[in-house]
C-alpha cells in the first residue's frame, strides 16, 4: 500500500521536525521544503530520515515540479520567519517571505489541485489580551509585523477556500517548547530567543545569566505569565487537523495550549529543580508590548479535533528540554 504524501514545509525546523517524527510515527510519507536558513540538515539526515527538497516556498517553478513529481495529499506549512524584533526593524523579510511566499505555496497548489492545508499560526495575531484566557473569537488586532503576516495569511486562506475550495486548519500557537522525549529532536535556534533554551543554555555555561524583563506586573510574582505548549502535543494537533480536513471536515481556526499558565520566575525555579543547577538572574526594564499575561483556551480544538496535551507539566516539559541540549551540545552535567 502506497504512503500519503504529505508536503511538510520547514519541516526542518524545530516545530516542523518533531511533526514530521508524527507524521512518519502514524503511517504517513512526509516530504520537507526548506530553505535551511533555520533548518536543520544534519536533524532530517540524522534522526527524521525523509526525504529534503532545499528550497523556497516562493520559488514557484520548484513547487510546480515537486508537485508534478509527488502525488501531494496536503501540505503543513511551517516555513515562515518568526523573530519578533526583527519583524518590527525589518518588515519588508517578513511580509516577503511571510505572506508573498505563502501566496506562491498557495497558488501552485491550487494549480497542482491539492485542496487541503494545515497552517502554522500564532497567538501574536491577537495582540493585547482584551479578556483571558484567549478564545479563537478575540479580535485579531497584532501589534507587530510578524503577527500582521500571520493573520495576513489567516484572511488569505479564508478567501482560497470561497474562491478556489482549498480547507484549511489554521493554528494558533502559544509559547511552543519542550522537545521529544527521545533527546534526539529539539529546541535549536540561531540567535536563540525563547525563554526555556536561554534558562538552560545558561545552565549548561553558554550564557552568564537570564534576563528578566520587569519584576513589577500585576502577577503573583512579578513577572510575566505565559502558556507553555509541549512541542510533542503541538506536533500531536496537526496530524488530527490533518485527519479532520482529510475526513472532509471544514476551514476552521483553533489556538493550540495549555489553558493555563507558568510565570518566568515559575520557569527559572522549575529549572533549578529539574537541572540541580541555580541560574544567575539579571533585572531588567519592561519590554514594550509585553502583555502580563498570555494565556489561550484550547477547548475549541478538544471539542472538534479531540486533541489534549499529554505534557500540561512544566516539569516535564524543562525536563525534555534539558535533555535534548545535554545531547545537542555534548556535555553532560
Amino acid at each position: 500500500m502506497t504512503k500519503t504524501n504529505i508536503l511538510v514545509t520547514g519541516g526542518a525546523g524545530y516545530i516542523g521536525s518533531h511533526t514530521v517524527l508524527a507524521l512518519k510515527q502514524a503511517g504517513y510519507n512526509p516530504v520537507i521544503l526548506d530553505n535551511l536558513v533555520y533548518g536543520h540538515r544534519d536533524i532530517v539526515e540524522r534522526v527524521l530520515k525523509v526525504e529534503l527538497v532545499e528550497g523556497d516556498i516562493s520559488d514557484r517553478a520548484l513547487l510546480d515540479r515537486l508537485f508534478a513529481t509527488h502525488d501531494m495529499a496536503a501540505i503543513v506549512h511551517f516555513a515562515a520567519y518568526a523573530y519578533v524584533g526583527e519583524s518590527v526593524t525589518d518588515p519588508a523579510k517578513y511580509y516577503r517571505n511571510n505572506v508573498v511566499g505563502t501566496l506562491t505555496l498557495l497558488e501552485a497548489a491550487i494549480a497542482a489541485n491539492i485542496k487541503k492545508i494545515v497552517f502554522s499560526s500564532t497567538c501574536a495575531t491577537y495582540g493585547m489580551p482584551e479578556t483571558l484566557p484567549l478564545t479563537e473569537d478575540h479580535p485579531q488586532n497584532p501589534i507587530n509585523p510578524y503577527g500582521s503576516s500571520k493573520l495576513m495569511v489567516e484572511r488569505i486562506l479564508n478567501d482560497f477556500d470561497t474562491a478556489y475550495g482549498l480547507k484549511s486548519v489554521i493554528f494558533r500557537y502559544f509559547n511552543a517548547a519542550g522537545a521529544d522525549k527521545s533527546g534526539t529532536l529539539g529546541e535549536d535556534h540561531n540567535p536563540e530567543t525563547h525563554l526555556i533554551p536561554l534558562v538552560l543554555q545558561t545552565c549548561l555555561g553558554q550564557r552568564d545569566y537570564i534576563s528578566i524583563f520587569g519584576t513589577d506586573y500585576p502577577t503573583p510574582d512579578g513577572t510575566c505569565i505565559r502558556d507553555y505548549i509541549h512541542v510533542n502535543d503541538l506536533a500531536t494537533a496537526h496530524i488530527l487537523g490533518l485527519e479532520y480536513l482529510m475526513g472532509g471536515g471544514n476551514s476552521d481556526a483553533f489556538n493550540l495550549g495549555c489553558g493555563g499558565g507558568f510565570s518566568v520566575q515559575e520557569v527559572i525555579e522549575t529549572s533549578l529543580k529539574v537541572t540541580g543547577i541555580p541560574v544567575k538572574t539579571v533585572v531588567t526594564e519592561r519590554r514594550p508590548g509585553d502583555p502580563p499575561v498570555l494565556v489561550g483556551s484550547s477547548e475549541k480544538a478538544k471539542q472538534i479535533l479531540g486533541w489534549s496535551p499529554q505534557y500540561p507539566q512544566l516539569e516535564d516539559i524543562i525536563a525534555h528540554a534539558w535533555q535534548w541540549h545535554q545531547q545537542r551540545h555534548g556535555k553532560s552535567v
